[in-house]
């Protein structure tokens, strides 16, 4: 790995973002970070990820140079669909992705931010969509996940406007889930993790499946896939040890394998459960 490093604790993979000197998101950083999803994914060892960057930003967004390189209408189309397969893979990812934001998240940036199942932020970090600025528009899914937060009139604001909010804001916009001071950002993003690592890692999973399924199928749909779920889920080893240790007044101690729980996810996707 050159942009990323992984450090384990608690069933929690803690990445870090380094690519000097803001963390920009290049194709080369794209790739390497599917490829780390590929691994992280299979590894009994991770539960929950957690994303944050190394030095001053989160990620100030798409490196502008490597736009001087695209020759043609279709490359561009085919660099704005590989980075929203990227950000869609997050979304879609087996076990919750935590962004942990500071400094700035700005573009490319806050859009692999909003890719995330979850989003800490510093309450001084700086967030936005400024590709307008530049006579662009953003590419990676951005304007689609904006709305999905913000609503449909702070998200032509933040894009018309390209001025940054802080990680107040963003709580309130609805953009973060909470902000805190920077010198606690990881170790409360951290806190978090494990307490959701903790969980069974089954039930994790049906709720990101079920997430999914939301934002894509109509309410009888998804409740129905809600409703297979519930059974699935009620008939594994780790419900009948979450019920007994609520019986027994004990913390459960859930022991799923990541194998067991993505080949679930697989059938649900196929129809074949």
């Amino acid at each position: 790995m050159n942009f990323f490093r992984v450090a384990k604790e608690e069933f929690v993979a803690v990445v870090t973002f380094s690519r000097s000197p803001a963390n920009a998101l290049v194709s080369t950083v794209l790739k390497e970070l599917s490829n780390l999803l590929d691994e992280l994914e299979t590894d009994p060892d991770v539960r929950v990820v957690l994303l944050h960057g190394e030095g001053r930003f989160f990620s100030a967004g798409a490196d502008i140079k490597e736009f001087t390189s695209i020759a043609s209408v279709e490359e561009a189309s085919g660099l704005s669909r590989n980075g929203q397969l990227v950000m869609e893979r997050i979304e879609r990812f087996s076990k919750p992705v935590i962004a942990a934001i500071h400094g700035a998240a700005l573009g490319g940036g806050l859009e692999l931010a909003m890719s995330c199942h979850i989003r800490v932020v510093a309450e001084n970090a700086k967030l936005s969509l400024p590709e307008l600025q530049l006579g662009l528009i953003p590419g990676f899914a951005g304007t689609h996940r904006l709305v999905r937060y913000v609503g449909f009139g702070k998200a032509p604001e933040m894009m018309w406007t390209s001025e940054p909010i802080t990680g107040l804001e963003a709580v309130e916009w609805g953009l973060a889930n909470k902000a805190v001071p920077e010198e606690r950002l990881l170790d409360e993003a951290k806190a978090l993790a494990k307490k959701i690592a903790a969980k069974s890692p089954l039930s994790v999973r049906a709720v990101i499946e079920l997430l999914n399924a939301a934002k894509e199928k109509t309410f009888v749909e998804a409740v129905r896939e809600e409703a297979e779920w519930f059974g699935r889920v009620f008939g594994s080893e780790d419900a009948k040890e979450g019920v007994q240790a609520f019986l027994e007044k004990q913390p459960p101690v859930f022991n799923i394998f990541p194998k067991e729980v993505s080949q679930v996810g697989d059938e649900f996707r196929l129809g074949i459960a």
